[in-house]
């Protein structure tokens, strides 16, 4: 079986998941950040070289209050554990979005976190927070504003390769395969750009419970596209 050296995953579901178990939201995001762990190890056990997830998006800030004080809460936790996980696995990490969104010491632990994984030889792990592809493109294009003002490039310089090296995802190659949980069918401002060209799955399975086995399951129906064509291949 061939797998995908790029993955990205929309986590959805969490909250979804624990009230039909009875529980709150917030029981749900911290049992999905739990799965995050899981998923990166099988990932990495089956050859996937690049793993993106969507943690948390520019629209996600619209939630009640006390959702996003606990998500951040959760955040915070995760960014604790996550240099030790990383280590342990070997995983390089690095986090996408507008950084500057997030409050101070969020910020630090990020930027602790992305150093001290820097060399690791072992799966490079992206987590988007405070993420929106939309944004991304225009700060993006702010930024080869400032450096065509400046001087540093000309405006017939401007094509797709030199307009991906302003982009969060520089240096990472794009997705081959996209996996949506819990049953929603849209990207949700996520990796428009890098998505053009990639396979999608859509599973009703909530993150909670995506398991090696659901992500089996997404890599073999990859393998059944015939990626020349964006269709089902024929026996």
């Amino acid at each position: 079986m061939k797998i995908p050296q790029h993955i990205a995953i929309i986590l959805d579901g969490n909250g979804r998941w624990a009230k039909a178990k009875g529980m709150p939201r917030n029981y749900g995001h911290t049992q999905g950040s739990k799965n995050v762990e899981v998923i990166c190890e099988e990932a990495a056990k089956m050859g996937v070289k690049y793993l993106t997830v969507y943690a948390f998006s520019t629209e996600n800030w619209k939630r009640p209050e006390s959702e996003v004080s606990a998500l951040m809460t959760i955040l915070r936790n995760y960014m604790k554990t996550c240099i030790k996980t990383a280590q342990k696995n070997r995983m390089k990490v690095r986090v996408l979005g507008d950084l500057n969104g997030l409050d101070d010491d969020i910020r630090k632990r990020i930027l602790e976190l992305e150093e001290a994984t820097k060399n690791n030889d072992g799966l490079n792990f992206q987590i988007a927070i405070n993420y929106g592809s939309r944004d991304e493109m225009v700060r993006a294009m702010k930024k080869m504003a400032a450096d065509i003002k400046d001087g540093k490039m000309d405006v017939d310089d401007i094509s797709e390769s030199t307009f991906e090296t302003y982009l969060d995802t520089h240096g990472i190659p794009d997705p081959d395969l996209m996996i949506r949980t819990s049953g929603e069918l849209r990207l949700s401002n996520y990796l428009l750009w890098q998505l053009a060209y990639s396979e999608f799955y859509f599973t009703d399975v909530p993150w909670p419970d995506f398991t090696k086995k659901e992500l089996e399951k997404a890599i073999e129906q990859y393998n059944n596209r015939d990626r020349r064509y964006g269709k089902i291949k024929e026996e």
